[in-house]
């Protein structure tokens, strides 16, 4: 039974005009290959639970599960003490009218967050690493590194927001620059 209706037919050059055509952008290395890195350490951290319970026994492995959560919740605490205090004389001495004594407080306490959380997740791997953030020089190193990479990224940006930290200084009369952010309020159209 035929309707009579044409079959629409696709010539070549539709076929090439839509495979020229910009499509979704690449994917970066991180992103492609981060569920594949996910799922090896699931597996790690699996198969080394059963090994060390297969070694002593399946209540060793729970008590080391339980120590890490404790222990880490500890660490996060006292972390996140340690940055509310931070804060806190910050401040009180803009309040004061004293200069800011820089990040000497608050050093490290991102990296103790995160080994506190590392700690608190099942696993002996994520327990190393989280102990391992838990170091003073180790927590430096990583500091620096990730510094160094975020502000190269910062420099590699490009486009309306690649200067956007540059952009964001205010430069006062006295030699001053000070951090800010300009927030333009358009009247709402009556």
């Amino acid at each position: 039974m035929t309707t009579g209706a044409p079959i629409p037919s696709f010539s070549s050059t539709s076929a090439s005009a839509s495979s020229s055509a910009p499509g979704r952008p690449r994917r970066s290395r991180l992103l492609r290959f981060l569920p594949l890195g996910v799922a090896a350490w699931l597996v790690l951290e699996v198969w080394l639970l059963t090994v060390v319970a297969g070694a002593a026994s399946g209540f060793a492995v729970l008590l080391l599960l339980v120590a890490g959560f404790v222990l880490g919740s500890v660490v996060i605490k006292r972390a996140g003490r340690r940055a509310f205090r931070a804060l806190s004389e910050t401040l009180q001495r803009q309040q004061d009218g004293a200069s800011p004594q820089g990040r000497k407080n608050s050093e490290g306490n991102g990296l103790m967050m995160l080994g506190g959380l590392l700690l608190m997740l099942p696993g002996l791997v994520s327990d190393v690493v989280g102990l391992l953030l838990l170091v003073p020089p180790v927590q430096k190193a990583v500091g620096r590194y990730a510094e160094r990479t975020f502000e190269r990224k910062v420099r590699e940006a490009t486009g309306p927001f690649g200067d956007a930290f540059q952009q964001a200084r205010i430069h006062r009369p006295d030699g001053k620059v000070v951090q800010g952010e300009v927030v333009r309020e358009d009247p709402a159209p009556h």
